[in-house]
């Protein structure tokens, strides 16, 4: 069992920049692949980064790959998701997921947190 909680989350001014942090409970962070999908109001929930269980190899969202940056602390159990250069449509909740393998997929995540709230004012 992993339990994942959000944080970070927040109102900005577009050009801005958030870190969002995800702390885990559980015996199996180390080997668990980390994900971040958003959700924005009306649409549908989207991949927007994803780590390997190692920490090595990372995804990231073509809407997203010059501006966030996803990385992982194993010893505080915690993955963050940097994001710079904000800009109005990266408004929404965003999430953070635990799995097995890393993936652009939902269904490739077992364990959800409950989401933080990202705003972009213009």
């Amino acid at each position: 069992q992993v339990q994942l909680v959000e944080s970070g989350g927040g109102l900005v001014q577009a050009g801005g920049s958030l870190r969002l942090s995800c702390a885990a409970s559980g015996r199996t962070f180390g080997s668990n692949a980390m994900g971040w999908f958003r959700q924005a109001p009306g649409k549908e929930r989207e991949f927007v980064a994803a780590i390997r269980g190692s920490g090595g190899s990372t995804l990231l969202a073509d809407s997203v790959k010059s501006r966030f940056t996803i990385s992982r602390d194993t010893a505080k159990n915690t993955v963050y998701l940097q994001m710079n250069s904000l800009k109005p449509e990266d408004t929404a909740v965003y999430y953070c997921a635990a799995g097995t393998f890393i993936t652009t997929l939902e269904r490739g995540y077992n364990y959800w947190g409950q989401g933080t709230q990202v705003t972009v004012s213009s």
